[in-house]
């Protein structure tokens, strides 16, 4: 199958999420076309948000229940957001081969953290990245989020003011 179709998978995840106040991030976890594992991020509204209860994180303890016995190799991960740096490092020590995400992480993201200069325990993974699958419908989900202001957890950062300073995807003319 193809990448917008697991990446809708995200984005309902994502969608989810938003409709509960929290980050809209969302994130499966495929194997063999299937989807086998999701996730959605929580923890991110209230007054004392975490940084742990995020998407990929979530949908890597799903995975850890999993029943089957599950190759790492043959497994795809779709998020929403790049993924930041704690959660690109638990997707290589999962095994993960591929990493495809939606809307770039300026402030964050992890994927392109040199992994040649890692200790060998990361460094000697394999993965690859796909970015900017369904990155409009990702970036709609974001300004959305940013452009509420009830929504305190990342308000007025650089990841904030990047993603409200883009013309919305749905907007008409030049």
């Amino acid at each position: 199958m193809e990448n917008a179709y697991f990446m809708g998978q995200a984005l309902v995840q994502a969608e989810n999420a938003l409709a509960h106040n929290e980050f809209p991030v969302g994130c499966v976890i495929v194997q063999h076309d299937r989807v086998i594992a999701t996730g959605s991020r929580t923890g991110s509204s209230g007054p004392l948000p975490n940084e742990i209860d995020h998407a990929e994180m979530v949908a890597l303890r799903q995975l850890s229940l999993h029943s089957e016995t599950v190759a790492p190799e043959t497994l795809r991960i779709f998020c929403t957001l790049e993924p930041c740096l704690m959660c690109f490092g638990a997707i290589l020590l999962n095994g993960i081969y591929e990493v495809v995400y939606a809307y770039e992480d300026i402030m964050g993201g992890g994927t392109a953290c040199p992994t040649d200069t890692l200790p060998p325990l990361y460094r000697d993974r394999t993965i690859r990245i796909v970015p900017h699958v369904e990155r409009e419908a990702s970036l709609n989900l974001f300004q959305a989020y940013f452009a509420n202001p009830d929504n305190r957890y990342w308000h007025g950062s650089l990841l904030a003011r990047y993603t409200l300073a883009q013309k919305p995807a749905s907007a008409d003319g030049p």
